[in-house]
């Protein structure tokens, strides 16, 4: 019988800033326009929740979420190309969630592409509705796109 080696399933962590190049790594294998190192440093040091999904030192997808005055904002989500649909998503944003619910906020916010159906349909399943529009949110290869603003709204956590 001969053993097939799968690979290591990612282990969720917070973000390390010695990190922060293979993220932006990531970061740019998926998006046009992507974020900058000094724009996750910062994240960093604001002490906003940066977490990360690693299979040993490699980073496979990572999560940002800021809490404030009772509400959270989901800033970025992101998994590797090559490792999407694998439900990494989806265990980034529960994670980001969680957190949430731990900050005691009462909802949680994101911005999200029109032109993205995947991130759509998977902040869909996940409870989210849409709020609103941002106009020209996002640049694009033609100028600027809209982004369509979600809101989760938490239940308060059982006494």
């Amino acid at each position: 019988m001969v053993a097939i080696l799968q690979p290591a399933f990612p282990e969720m962590r917070p973000m390390r800033a010695d990190e922060v190049e293979r993220v932006v790594a990531v970061e740019v294998s998926a998006y046009e326009f992507p974020w900058t190192e000094g724009i996750f440093r910062d994240c960093l040091r604001a002490g906003y929740n940066c977490w990360v999904l690693a299979r040993n030192d490699e980073v496979v997808g990572y999560g940002i979420l800021s809490v404030a005055a009772g509400e959270a904002h989901v800033l970025n989500v992101c998994v590797r190309p090559d490792e999407q649909g694998s439900g990494h998503g989806r265990r980034l944003m529960r994670r980001l969630i969680d957190l949430a619910r731990w900050h005691r906020a009462e909802r949680v916010f994101l911005e999200v592409r029109p032109s993205n159906p995947r991130a759509i349909a998977l902040y869909d399943q996940l409870g989210f509705n849409e709020i609103g529009r941002r106009p020209n949110y996002y640049p694009t290869a033609r100028g600027r796109e809209d982004a369509i603003v979600m809101a989760l709204e938490l239940l308060p956590p059982e006494e």
